[in-house]
Protein backbone atom coordinates (compact mmCIF):
# COMPACT_ATOMS: atom_id res chain seq x y z
CA UNK A 1 0.00 0.00 0.00
CA UNK A 2 1.12 3.58 -0.49
CA UNK A 3 -0.64 6.97 0.58
CA UNK A 4 0.09 10.50 -0.58
CA UNK A 5 0.50 12.92 2.52
CA UNK A 6 0.06 16.27 2.89
CA UNK A 7 1.65 18.05 5.92
CA UNK A 8 3.44 14.82 6.21
CA UNK A 9 6.24 16.47 8.53
CA UNK A 10 4.18 18.43 11.12
CA UNK A 11 2.93 16.48 14.57
CA UNK A 12 0.02 14.26 13.01
CA UNK A 13 1.76 13.80 9.82
CA UNK A 14 5.29 12.52 11.64
CA UNK A 15 2.99 9.85 13.77
CA UNK A 16 1.14 8.77 10.79
CA UNK A 17 4.33 8.50 9.02
CA UNK A 18 5.62 6.32 12.17
CA UNK A 19 3.09 4.21 12.22
CA UNK A 20 3.18 3.60 8.22
CA UNK A 21 7.39 2.89 8.60
CA UNK A 22 5.76 0.44 11.71
CA UNK A 23 3.25 -1.59 8.93
CA UNK A 24 5.47 -1.26 5.70
CA UNK A 25 3.19 1.13 4.06
CA UNK A 26 4.85 3.51 1.77
CA UNK A 27 4.53 7.24 2.13
CA UNK A 28 4.82 9.92 -0.76
CA UNK A 29 4.84 12.97 0.54
CA UNK A 30 3.75 16.97 -0.63
CA UNK A 31 6.21 19.74 0.77
CA UNK A 32 6.36 23.35 0.20
CA UNK A 33 10.62 23.49 1.35
CA UNK A 34 12.87 21.69 -1.88
CA UNK A 35 14.73 21.72 1.55
CA UNK A 36 12.98 18.95 2.85
CA UNK A 37 12.44 16.45 -0.19
CA UNK A 38 13.92 13.13 0.70
CA UNK A 39 14.23 9.96 -1.14
CA UNK A 40 14.48 6.65 0.61
CA UNK A 41 12.63 3.39 0.51
CA UNK A 42 9.13 3.47 1.35
CA UNK A 43 9.62 7.57 1.55
CA UNK A 44 9.65 10.07 -1.01
CA UNK A 45 8.90 13.82 -1.29
CA UNK A 46 7.67 15.60 -3.97
CA UNK A 47 7.40 19.54 -4.38
CA UNK A 48 3.99 21.37 -4.26
CA UNK A 49 3.41 25.40 -3.24
CA UNK A 50 -0.10 25.18 -2.98
CA UNK A 51 -0.19 29.40 -3.20
CA UNK A 52 0.72 29.42 -6.79
CA UNK A 53 -1.78 26.27 -7.25
CA UNK A 54 1.75 23.77 -8.44
CA UNK A 55 1.88 20.46 -7.50
CA UNK A 56 4.32 17.79 -9.08
CA UNK A 57 1.83 15.06 -10.33
CA UNK A 58 4.58 12.24 -10.14
CA UNK A 59 3.22 12.43 -6.21
CA UNK A 60 -0.03 10.13 -7.14
CA UNK A 61 2.00 7.65 -9.05
CA UNK A 62 0.84 4.38 -7.39
CA UNK A 63 -1.03 6.13 -4.75
CA UNK A 64 -3.89 3.74 -2.99
CA UNK A 65 -4.95 6.67 -1.00
CA UNK A 66 -4.42 10.50 0.30
CA UNK A 67 -4.00 12.03 4.10
CA UNK A 68 -4.75 15.90 3.41
CA UNK A 69 -3.49 17.21 7.12
CA UNK A 70 -1.74 20.72 5.04
CA UNK A 71 -2.43 23.90 6.96
CA UNK A 72 -1.32 26.63 8.67
CA UNK A 73 -1.27 26.50 12.70
CA UNK A 74 -3.88 28.66 14.68
CA UNK A 75 -1.56 28.61 17.73
CA UNK A 76 -0.26 32.33 16.76
CA UNK A 77 -2.05 35.67 17.52
CA UNK A 78 -4.64 36.21 14.91
CA UNK A 79 -3.73 39.34 13.07
CA UNK A 80 -5.27 40.28 9.77
CA UNK A 81 -2.20 38.45 7.74
CA UNK A 82 -2.13 35.00 9.94
CA UNK A 83 -6.12 34.70 9.93
CA UNK A 84 -5.87 34.98 5.86
CA UNK A 85 -2.72 32.72 6.42
CA UNK A 86 -5.09 30.43 8.16
CA UNK A 87 -7.77 30.16 5.99
CA UNK A 88 -5.84 30.43 2.46
CA UNK A 89 -3.33 27.58 3.21
CA UNK A 90 -6.16 24.90 4.15
CA UNK A 91 -8.39 25.94 1.42
CA UNK A 92 -5.55 26.29 -1.85
CA UNK A 93 -4.21 22.63 -0.56
CA UNK A 94 -7.47 21.45 -1.10
CA UNK A 95 -7.61 22.91 -4.63
CA UNK A 96 -3.97 22.31 -5.40
CA UNK A 97 -4.63 18.30 -5.14
CA UNK A 98 -7.95 19.23 -7.18
CA UNK A 99 -5.94 20.66 -9.93
CA UNK A 100 -3.12 17.49 -9.23
CA UNK A 101 -6.14 14.87 -9.52
CA UNK A 102 -7.58 16.14 -12.26
CA UNK A 103 -4.32 15.54 -14.56
CA UNK A 104 -3.59 11.99 -13.35
CA UNK A 105 -4.95 8.28 -13.91
CA UNK A 106 -7.02 8.12 -10.41
CA UNK A 107 -8.37 4.56 -10.75
CA UNK A 108 -6.39 3.10 -8.07
CA UNK A 109 -6.96 5.85 -5.15
CA UNK A 110 -9.52 4.29 -3.15
CA UNK A 111 -10.19 6.93 -0.46
CA UNK A 112 -8.95 10.62 0.49
CA UNK A 113 -9.25 11.40 4.52
CA UNK A 114 -8.93 15.09 4.54
CA UNK A 115 -8.19 16.88 8.14
CA UNK A 116 -10.97 18.91 9.68
CA UNK A 117 -11.62 20.13 13.33
CA UNK A 118 -14.12 20.05 16.44
CA UNK A 119 -14.26 24.27 16.01
CA UNK A 120 -16.39 23.20 13.29
CA UNK A 121 -19.40 22.79 15.99
CA UNK A 122 -20.65 25.67 18.35
CA UNK A 123 -20.35 27.10 21.69
CA UNK A 124 -21.60 25.43 24.06
CA UNK A 125 -21.45 23.84 27.87
CA UNK A 126 -24.26 21.53 27.22
CA UNK A 127 -24.53 20.27 24.16
CA UNK A 128 -23.08 16.66 23.05
CA UNK A 129 -21.97 16.87 19.61
CA UNK A 130 -22.75 14.08 16.93
CA UNK A 131 -21.21 14.31 13.50
CA UNK A 132 -24.58 15.26 12.22
CA UNK A 133 -24.57 18.50 13.82
CA UNK A 134 -25.82 21.20 11.19
CA UNK A 135 -25.19 24.13 13.00
CA UNK A 136 -21.44 25.62 12.98
CA UNK A 137 -19.75 27.91 15.23
CA UNK A 138 -20.03 31.87 14.02
CA UNK A 139 -16.76 32.50 15.23
CA UNK A 140 -13.35 32.47 12.72
CA UNK A 141 -12.53 29.58 13.40
CA UNK A 142 -15.95 27.30 12.48
CA UNK A 143 -16.04 29.34 9.55
CA UNK A 144 -12.30 28.34 8.34
CA UNK A 145 -13.75 24.84 9.10
CA UNK A 146 -17.09 25.15 6.95
CA UNK A 147 -14.97 26.55 3.87
CA UNK A 148 -12.12 23.85 4.76
CA UNK A 149 -14.53 20.85 4.59
CA UNK A 150 -16.82 22.42 1.64
CA UNK A 151 -13.33 22.38 -0.63
CA UNK A 152 -13.07 18.65 0.32
CA UNK A 153 -15.90 17.60 -0.76
CA UNK A 154 -15.42 19.14 -3.86
CA UNK A 155 -12.80 15.88 -4.44
CA UNK A 156 -16.30 13.80 -4.47
CA UNK A 157 -16.68 14.58 -7.81
CA UNK A 158 -13.61 11.83 -8.57
CA UNK A 159 -15.58 8.95 -7.28
CA UNK A 160 -13.57 8.79 -4.68
CA UNK A 161 -14.60 7.14 -0.65
CA UNK A 162 -14.10 10.45 1.13
CA UNK A 163 -13.47 11.03 5.03
CA UNK A 164 -13.40 13.99 6.83
CA UNK A 165 -11.91 14.13 10.45
CA UNK A 166 -12.96 16.82 12.93
CA UNK A 167 -9.70 16.59 15.28
CA UNK A 168 -10.33 17.86 19.25
CA UNK A 169 -7.38 18.60 21.55
CA UNK A 170 -4.42 16.61 20.09
CA UNK A 171 -2.26 15.32 23.04
CA UNK A 172 1.27 14.95 22.34
CA UNK A 173 4.37 14.92 24.32
CA UNK A 174 6.22 16.68 20.85
CA UNK A 175 4.22 19.21 20.20
CA UNK A 176 1.06 20.56 20.04
CA UNK A 177 -1.22 22.02 23.32
CA UNK A 178 0.07 19.62 25.83
CA UNK A 179 3.66 21.63 26.43
CA UNK A 180 2.00 24.77 26.55
CA UNK A 181 -0.59 23.28 29.06
CA UNK A 182 2.55 21.50 31.11
CA UNK A 183 4.73 24.33 31.15
CA UNK A 184 2.39 26.69 33.88
CA UNK A 185 1.85 23.69 36.37
CA UNK A 186 5.45 22.74 36.10
CA UNK A 187 6.37 26.36 37.33
CA UNK A 188 3.47 26.25 40.03
CA UNK A 189 1.51 29.19 37.96
CA UNK A 190 -0.89 26.71 36.70
CA UNK A 191 -4.68 27.47 36.88
CA UNK A 192 -8.03 26.98 35.47
CA UNK A 193 -9.00 28.82 31.96
CA UNK A 194 -11.95 31.45 32.70
CA UNK A 195 -14.71 29.18 34.83
CA UNK A 196 -12.89 26.52 34.07
CA UNK A 197 -16.23 24.63 32.74
CA UNK A 198 -15.82 24.87 29.04
CA UNK A 199 -15.48 21.18 27.36
CA UNK A 200 -12.38 20.01 25.99
CA UNK A 201 -12.78 17.21 23.26
CA UNK A 202 -9.00 15.96 23.25
CA UNK A 203 -7.44 12.75 21.24
CA UNK A 204 -4.29 10.92 22.08
CA UNK A 205 -2.11 11.27 19.30
CA UNK A 206 -1.29 7.53 18.76
CA UNK A 207 -5.18 7.12 18.59
CA UNK A 208 -5.33 9.87 16.04
CA UNK A 209 -3.08 8.51 13.70
CA UNK A 210 -4.41 5.46 14.09
CA UNK A 211 -7.74 6.46 13.21
CA UNK A 212 -6.22 8.39 10.25
CA UNK A 213 -4.82 5.04 8.57
CA UNK A 214 -8.05 3.16 10.00
CA UNK A 215 -10.29 5.22 7.76
CA UNK A 216 -8.02 5.13 4.65
CA UNK A 217 -7.37 1.41 5.25
CA UNK A 218 -10.94 0.29 5.25
CA UNK A 219 -11.80 2.92 2.99
CA UNK A 220 -14.62 4.79 4.98
CA UNK A 221 -16.49 7.70 4.54
CA UNK A 222 -18.47 10.20 5.46
CA UNK A 223 -17.48 12.80 8.87
CA UNK A 224 -15.97 11.75 11.96
CA UNK A 225 -15.33 13.26 15.60
CA UNK A 226 -11.37 12.26 16.24
CA UNK A 227 -11.84 12.85 19.94
CA UNK A 228 -11.27 10.13 23.05
CA UNK A 229 -14.47 8.53 24.38
CA UNK A 230 -14.74 10.77 27.24
CA UNK A 231 -14.01 14.76 27.21
CA UNK A 232 -13.28 16.83 30.17
CA UNK A 233 -13.45 20.23 31.35
CA UNK A 234 -10.45 23.07 31.34
CA UNK A 235 -10.83 22.67 35.27
CA UNK A 236 -10.52 18.68 34.81
CA UNK A 237 -7.76 18.87 32.66
CA UNK A 238 -5.38 21.18 34.75
CA UNK A 239 -6.28 19.25 37.80
CA UNK A 240 -5.47 15.92 35.81
CA UNK A 241 -2.13 17.40 34.22
CA UNK A 242 -0.92 18.54 37.81
CA UNK A 243 -1.74 15.56 39.82
CA UNK A 244 0.34 13.85 36.99
CA UNK A 245 3.29 15.88 37.33
CA UNK A 246 2.69 16.00 41.38
CA UNK A 247 2.22 19.18 41.61
CA UNK A 248 0.30 21.85 43.23
CA UNK A 249 -2.72 24.48 42.51
CA UNK A 250 -3.02 27.03 44.11
CA UNK A 251 -3.97 30.34 41.91
CA UNK A 252 -7.31 31.18 41.45
CA UNK A 253 -8.79 30.61 37.64
CA UNK A 254 -7.32 32.81 34.69
CA UNK A 255 -10.04 35.41 33.69
CA UNK A 256 -10.72 35.86 30.04
CA UNK A 257 -10.19 39.50 29.91
CA UNK A 258 -6.30 38.72 30.60
CA UNK A 259 -5.58 35.82 27.91
CA UNK A 260 -7.75 38.15 25.33
CA UNK A 261 -4.94 41.09 26.58
CA UNK A 262 -2.18 38.60 25.70
CA UNK A 263 -3.27 36.66 23.31
CA UNK A 264 -5.93 38.82 21.64
CA UNK A 265 -9.11 37.05 19.32
CA UNK A 266 -7.11 33.90 19.35
CA UNK A 267 -7.65 33.54 22.83
CA UNK A 268 -11.32 32.34 21.50
CA UNK A 269 -10.00 28.79 21.58
CA UNK A 270 -8.97 28.61 25.15
CA UNK A 271 -12.76 29.48 26.14
CA UNK A 272 -14.98 27.68 23.63
CA UNK A 273 -16.51 24.50 24.53
CA UNK A 274 -17.34 21.58 22.35
CA UNK A 275 -18.82 18.26 23.66
CA UNK A 276 -17.91 15.80 20.69
CA UNK A 277 -18.90 12.23 20.93
CA UNK A 278 -16.46 9.23 19.47
CA UNK A 279 -19.23 6.73 19.10
CA UNK A 280 -19.84 6.97 15.04
CA UNK A 281 -15.80 5.99 14.74
CA UNK A 282 -16.44 3.30 17.48
CA UNK A 283 -19.28 1.94 15.78
CA UNK A 284 -16.90 1.37 12.56
CA UNK A 285 -14.67 -0.86 14.36
CA UNK A 286 -12.16 1.37 15.81
CA UNK A 287 -10.85 1.26 19.66
CA UNK A 288 -8.72 3.45 21.60
CA UNK A 289 -5.91 2.91 23.17
CA UNK A 290 -6.88 5.51 25.19
CA UNK A 291 -10.11 6.49 26.62
CA UNK A 292 -9.44 7.99 29.54
CA UNK A 293 -7.55 11.58 30.08
CA UNK A 294 -5.67 9.95 33.44
CA UNK A 295 -4.48 7.29 31.03
CA UNK A 296 -3.54 9.58 28.07
CA UNK A 297 -1.53 11.70 30.11
CA UNK A 298 0.55 8.88 32.69
CA UNK A 299 1.33 7.81 28.77
CA UNK A 300 2.50 11.02 27.85
CA UNK A 301 4.00 12.72 30.79
CA UNK A 302 5.23 10.14 33.08
CA UNK A 303 9.03 8.88 32.55
CA UNK A 304 9.11 6.50 30.45
CA UNK A 305 5.82 7.12 28.82
CA UNK A 306 5.73 7.71 24.93
CA UNK A 307 8.80 8.00 23.00
CA UNK A 308 9.48 10.89 21.24
CA UNK A 309 9.30 11.22 17.10
CA UNK A 310 13.36 11.64 17.10
CA UNK A 311 14.11 8.94 19.70
CA UNK A 312 11.59 6.71 17.65
CA UNK A 313 13.84 7.28 14.46
CA UNK A 314 17.22 6.90 16.13
CA UNK A 315 15.93 3.17 17.39
CA UNK A 316 14.94 2.55 13.65
CA UNK A 317 18.53 3.99 12.31
CA UNK A 318 19.95 1.53 14.93
CA UNK A 319 17.97 -1.48 13.94
CA UNK A 320 19.04 -0.91 10.30
CA UNK A 321 22.76 -0.60 10.30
Amino acid sequence: MKILITGATGLVGSHIVQLCRQENIEVNYLTTSRDKLETEKGYQGFYWDPSKREIDTNCFKGVDAIINLAGTSIAQRWTKEHKKAIMNSRVNSLKTLDIGLAQVERSKIRSIVSASAVGYYPDSLTNYYSESEKQYDKSFLGEVVVAWEREADALKKYDIKLSKVRIGLVLAKDGGALPQMVKPVENYVGAALGSGEQWQSWIHIRDLASIFLFLVKNSHSGIYNAVAPNPVTNCRMTREIAKTLDKPLWLPNIPQVVMRTILGEMAYILFSSQRASSKKIEEKGYTFEFCNIQNALADLLKQGGERTISTARLEEQRASR
